[in-house]
């Protein structure tokens, strides 16, 4: 699961129009809960960013990872302990984090 971010306050950001499937809207404030579908879209907009930048900084940390599967890559994943990008149809490992969410690992991640 992603984390919120530290940002300015909503006051201090511009404001920007977009259109979504009214589905897709509902997904998503079904899925963001108390923290609101706007600051969903801002969370899953900077993880993009920080990926696609290089900027990006693991989120887990081994203590987090309670079991682990192994599991074929279907589209590219990005290790979240250690960053390493994994390709379509390498072998990886899903890890069962402490909250119950599924997270990709590299093979090498859980070595050691």
């Amino acid at each position: 699961m992603m984390h919120t971010l530290t940002r300015i306050p909503t006051t201090d950001m511009e404001v920007t129009s977009i259109r979504l499937e009214r589905e897709l809207k509902e997904k998503l404030k079904e899925i963001s809960g108390n923290q609101g579908y706007q600051a969903l879209i801002r969370d899953i907009l900077w993880n993009y960013v920080q990926q696609k930048s290089g900027d990006w900084k693991p989120k887990f940390s081994r203590a987090d990872i309670r079991a682990s599967i192994p599991a074929t890559a279907q589209t590219e994943e990005r290790c979240v302990l250690t960053g390493q990008t994994i390709q379509p149809q390498e072998a990886m490992m899903l890890g069962f984090t402490s909250n119950g969410d599924l997270v990709p690992l590299s093979m090498e991640s859980l070595a050691g």
